[in-house]
């Protein structure tokens, strides 16, 4: 990389920090303000960085466009896929990934189960949202006066004696997982199911979809199941940091982490 776009490239990040007058740009840069200027200048032409009143210089909103049109522009399904296979393989139980459609919660992608007794959910079909673990880590991810009035405008099937009742207590529960960081159904919406999943987060920390771990009571139980939770996390996080942009480290690398 040419030393002019390493320096400009530099600013970028400096900025995120904060406005910025020229000479703390070139002291931070460690160049002289001429060099500083000239590169500001070319930022600001470009709409990166904005030169306020108080002649100091903040991002420029050309940049917010740029990131808004890249991150709208990213494949959550394709970006998830390799990762949720190498965990399939790991595990051998079926991987589903979900997202928000519509006020649905929908599986866009699953790794079937190597064990003879498959699950049969399918990829497009909305969830049991008042039980299933992806809904509720979606839901969670919400504001609370959109969690609320969401949760408030649901029904609440009785799927099982495990089912969520009612509003209350899909909201307590909701908190718990906003809290904790992941989700489960054992038996919510099928006894003989059980469920426990994890977070996708955007650069912002924001959910943008929920990947889970589901089996059969005849493969494997609960407590056995949640024994998976820090893989499963770890597989979370490595989407998150590659729809993010922090980090492209391959699927495989999981492997080696794994007790």
């Amino acid at each position: 990389m040419s030393q002019t776009v390493d320096r400009a490239l530099r600013i970028l990040p400096l900025l995120a920090e904060g406005p910025a007058n020229l000479e703390q740009v070139a002291g931070r840069l460690g160049v002289h303000k001429s060099t500083a200027l000239r590169l500001l200048r070319t930022l600001h032409e470009h709409g990166m960085v904005h030169r306020q009143q108080d002649q100091r210089y903040r991002l420029g909103a050309r940049l917010f466009a740029l990131a808004h049109q890249a991150a709208e522009g990213l494949d959550i399904r394709e970006i998830a896929h390799p990762h949720l296979l190498a965990l399939n393989e790991l595990c051998g139980h079926t991987v589903h990934l979900a997202v928000i459609e519509d006020d649905e919660v929908v599986y866009i992608d699953k790794v079937d189960s190597r064990y003879p007794v498959r699950m049969y959910s399918r990829i497009g079909k909305p969830v049991a949202i008042t039980v299933a673990a992806v809904a509720k880590l979606l839901l969670a991810g919400l504001p609370e006066p959109e969690r609320r009035a969401f949760a408030e405008r649901l029904d609440y099937p009785a799927y099982t004696p495990r089912s969520t009742p009612n509003a209350a207590a899909f909201l307590r529960e909701l908190a718990a997982v906003r809290d904790q960081g992941w989700a489960t159904d054992f038996g919510g919406h099928e006894e003989s199911i059980n469920c426990v999943g994890a977070p996708v987060r955007d650069v912002t920390g924001r959910t943008v979809a929920a990947c889970s771990v589901s089996a059969p009571n005849v493969v494997v139980g609960s407590d056995e199941l949640l024994e998976l939770l820090p893989l499963l996390r770890r597989t979370a996080d490595a989407i998150s940091d590659e729809y993010s942009g922090r980090n492209t480290t391959t699927p495989r690398t999981a492997k080696a982490d794994t007790p």
